[in-house]
């Protein structure tokens, strides 16, 4: 028996066993021989070495990254060229058309996935529009009970998404993602008719269950058709345009916050139903453009993106990426939910996730108010919202797909943290006497930092596996992304406002902490490396095929894995 050597890669003996499992499971991401690699695809490709693949996954060259013995041993012979599924073992497809089959994919798919988490985050930065209109005056009571309402979404959401990412891959997100679009539709038009505290509990309770599930789900669909590489960016694009929405929201509030009066509502009431009403229209659009994978897109409206050939690149290529995907659709099970909790390096992604994100809940939460706060009348402060969130949406686009490029996390997310924290001293020290335009200045440049969010998902997904695992994954990430509200939520107090001095302090803490565990997430991650690396150069061929056959290791636990730093 092999003692617990640990990884690198996995070498040409691995693949001798996929081909006599009976399926050959190429991906671009395993070491073979040229050779080898000539006999599965009929293209030649230059050979790296062990070393070689492990020091390229640190540049975000294609890296050396684990082909899963019981994915292999596991999947039927008949499943491997299987036109049901899409994917062929045996398919040579150029680099021009795999580029066209992503591009029709960025053009055809992520429009509606984008509009979808557009039509979410209008739903949940309302509140804010919503509050800067004295919502709580309105409806007889203070900030407090907001307050307590946002801790209580923030545990309520939570638990939607962990169960949302598992019924999410039960239902298919394909379906999965309307029905909820339609539920917290109806949800927020019915914060347009409440009338006191107990209400408002109620609606925000069901807006969190509501909501809570969407994003989970989304990340479990996206990973049906795009590769470990190209994730980082969509996901910068699907939080970039919650941003878009935040700015678009502000823009509308300071319109529809002046029919105040009109057939006897509020003005906050009326940005709640025509909220709500155009996110019901946008839950049966969704419903009928989601395909169920990059295979099905036949019979849908605006439909039939990709030919037979274009459908068969598109799931064979995300395969070949990441051999787990070849199960995509397997439902979960218990041992995956186990294996995700106890798992340390998900949790240091689930901490640095809800400490990285603590700021941003009081701030967010408070903006269009501290910017009137400056000077500015309601309207023209919802209004001032708009260039923070696309300033926020620009930068953190452009990192994130600087982030992808050179294969790269850790100081990415050192970068971004560095700059928040930069943006909260400048709120917190400015004089009171200083100009309201340089207040406003200190706003926009903290809110155009760069979010690590999507990266940071990105990043645990990628280094997370079996694909049961990584759904859970998912889920916990989501939740972990929301419930860090329920003590955020507190930070800024009545008593502190307008400037929230003793809040930012808190925020200081917060972000110096969150800028300390992107160092050790990545200093983790490049030691298991190195020590993998080196104890798996150490063993004999014969071990390494041993390993093969005895370990009930799976994804992220093989001691073959390579995680991206």
């Amino acid at each position: 028996m092999i003692k617990s050597k640990l990884n690198g890669t996995i070498l040409s003996t691995s693949m001798k066993r996929f081909k006599s499992s009976g399926c050959v499971l190429f991906s671009t991401t395993s070491i073979m021989t040229s050779k080898e690699r000539h006999e599965v695809t009929g293209v030649s490709y230059p050979q790296l070495s062990a070393h070689e693949a492990v020091s390229s996954s640190s540049r975000g060259l294609p890296r050396e990254a684990p082909s899963h013995q019981s994915v292999a041993d596991s999947i039927p012979s008949h499943r491997c060229n299987s036109s049901a599924n899409g994917y062929h073992q045996d398919l040579v497809y150029s680099a021009e058309e795999e580029a066209t089959v992503r591009l029709i994919l960025d053009l055809r798919l992520m429009p509606f996935v984008l509009f979808s988490t557009f039509i979410l985050n209008m739903d949940r930065t309302n509140l804010s529009n919503a509050i800067s209109d004295n919502l709580p005056a309105d409806l007889g009571f203070t900030t407090a009970v907001v307050n307590n309402a946002n801790s209580m979404y923030a545990v309520l959401f939570s638990i939607a998404a962990f169960s949302g990412a598992i019924l999410g891959k039960y239902f298919g997100p394909h379906k999965y993602i309307p029905f909820l679009v339609l539920a917290w539709g109806l949800t927020t038009t019915g914060h347009g008719f409440i009338h006191n505290a107990p209400q408002y509990y109620l609606l925000r309770a069901l807006i969190a269950l509501t909501e809570g599930g969407v994003i989970p789900a989304t990340l479990i669909y996206l990973g049906t058709f795009y590769k470990r590489n190209e994730l980082a960016t969509r996901l910068s694009w699907f939080w970039g345009v919650q941003s878009v929405a935040s700015a678009v929201s502000g823009l509308m509030a300071s319109g529809i916050l002046q029919l105040r009066g009109k057939s006897g509502l509020f003005g906050w009431s009326w940005l709640f139903v025509i909220d709500g009403v155009i996110t019901i229209l946008a839950a049966f659009l969704l419903y009928f453009v989601f395909p169920r994978t990059p295979y099905y897109t036949k019979g849908l409206l605006f439909g039939n993106w990709l030919t037979e050939r274009q459908a068969t690149i598109a799931v064979t290529r995300v395969v070949r990426d990441d051999l787990l995907k070849l199960d995509y659709e397997v439902k979960v099970k218990f041992s995956d939910v186990w294996d995700a909790l106890t798992d340390y390096r998900v949790w240091g992604h689930l901490i640095i996730t809800s400490v990285g994100l603590t700021w941003g809940s009081p701030y967010a939460t408070y903006l269009p108010s501290i910017i009137k706060s400056f000077g500015f009348n309601v309207y023209v402060s919802n209004a001032l919202t708009a260039p923070n969130y696309i300033l926020g949406f620009i930068t953190m686009t452009l990192m994130t797909a600087h982030s992808d490029k050179v294969g790269e996390r850790g100081f990415h997310g050192v970068f971004s943290h560095a700059w928040i924290l930069i943006g909260i001293l400048l709120l917190q020290f400015l004089p009171d006497s200083a100009p309201r335009g340089v207040f406003y200045l200190a706003t926009l440049i903290l809110s155009g930092h760069p979010s690590t969010h999507p990266m940071n998902i990105a990043w645990m997904t990628e280094n997370t596996g079996p694909i049961g695992k990584r759904t859970v994954a998912s889920g916990l990430v989501i939740g972990a992304a929301n419930i860090y509200a329920v003590w955020a939520s507190q930070i800024y107090q009545p008593w502190d406002a307008p400037r929230y001095h003793f809040g930012n302090y808190v925020l200081i803490a917060f972000e110096v902490a969150a800028l300390l565990l992107w160092l050790g997430q990545k200093f983790l991650y490049v030691h298991l490396n190195k020590t993998r690396g080196t104890m798996w150069k150490g063993m004999s061929e014969d071990e390494k095929v041993e390993y093969d056959a005895m370990t009930k290791h799976t994804g992220s636990q093989r001691f073959d894995f390579i995680f991206k730093t």
